[in-house]
């Protein structure tokens, strides 16, 4: 079985093994690997799916409703529906976890259309990066100062 080709958000690398579309929407399943200092996604909380993430390697740190939680390579860690949660990579070393996310409604197309925004060079537009999250499903924890001018 071939690896699947990465979708790169800035430094952030997402690669889709299982898509929605293969489980009837049951689940999707992706890995991300994050490097050290990486810009990662403002806090959030998820419309309609839950969130299982796997450490794979490397430690990842997520702020899951206001604890802090450190994901070892083995740990599991599990983001409900409706829950504020965000992650970082603060080590030395690369990171990469694997996410399953049930059911199956966030896909490849939503981390597509961030990167288009991410890697168009100068700051990322945040009023049209809220605007992608809330219609993939995720609502950020705070509004942008953009979308609120708008």
């Amino acid at each position: 079985m071939s690896r699947p080709t990465p979708i790169k958000i800035g430094q952030l690398e997402i690669r889709f093994h299982r898509h929605p579309a293969d489980t009837d929407a049951s689940f999707s399943v992706f890995e991300s690997t994050i490097p050290p200092g990486a810009h990662v996604p403002a806090p959030h909380s998820h419309v309609g799916y839950d969130e299982t993430v796997f450490g794979l390697t490397g430690i990842c740190h997520f702020t899951v409703a206001g604890k802090e939680v450190a994901l070892a390579p083995g740990e599991m860690l599990f983001v409900p529906r409706g829950v504020v949660h965000s992650f970082i990579n603060r080590g030395n070393e690369t990171t990469r976890v694997l996410v399953i996310v049930s059911p199956g409604l966030l896909g490849p197309e939503y981390f597509h259309e961030v990167a288009a925004v991410v890697n168009a060079g100068g700051p990322p537009d945040r009023a049209r990066l809220a605007e992608i999250m809330l219609r993939h499903g995720m609502v950020p924890a705070t509004t942008p100062p953009l979308a609120a001018a708008s």
